[in-house]
């Protein structure tokens, strides 16, 4: 409680409360990064198949996540696994123009943030079915480190689609 002179005392404010402090990692750690809105991804949400997105959008995370995805569900792995390479790089491209320094959350809730987050999933899927084991556990750990819905949520989806 706050005294102020002839008044009644007030609570003082709650940090937790406060809109400045919704997102701050008390424990010192960098801030999410929340990556730009994707034509992309648009061009996906609005009905273009992955390929046009791709060739529209080169740049795109969710372009090359979709194409990535459609590859592991025709069983085709090393075509999956240089699509999700390529959405891999392009997004980690993106988080270090959205001033990510190598580590830090990537939240899932974040829409624009899904191109890299599925990519980083295909790849460790794509990496995994190629016996590559090693691949397969980094990016399977990066995405968990980068989210845990992320990783929880395509676990679902991957379990969904076997």
């Amino acid at each position: 409680m706050t005294a102020t002179p002839n008044a009644e005392p007030t609570p003082a404010a709650s940090p937790a409360a406060s809109p400045s402090h919704a997102h701050r990692d008390l424990l010192g750690g960098p801030p999410p990064t929340l990556l730009p809105g994707e034509p992309g991804a648009a061009g996906l949400a609005s009905g273009a198949t992955p390929e046009d997105a791709a060739r529209a959008h080169p740049t795109s995370s969710a372009a090359w996540a979709a194409l990535a995805e459609a590859a592991l569900a025709g069983g085709r792995d090393l075509e999956a696994y240089a699509y999700a390479r390529t959405g891999y790089h392009r997004g980690l491209d993106a988080l270090r123009r959205g001033g990510w320094k190598g580590h830090g959350p990537v939240p899932w809730q974040h829409e624009p943030n899904r191109g890299f987050l599925r990519a980083l999933n295909a790849l460790a899927v794509a990496a995994a079915r190629i016996g590559e084991a090693d691949e397969a556990e980094r990016c399977a750990t990066f995405l968990r480190d980068s989210d845990a819905e992320a990783a929880d949520v395509l676990a679902a989806e991957g379990a969904a689609g076997a």
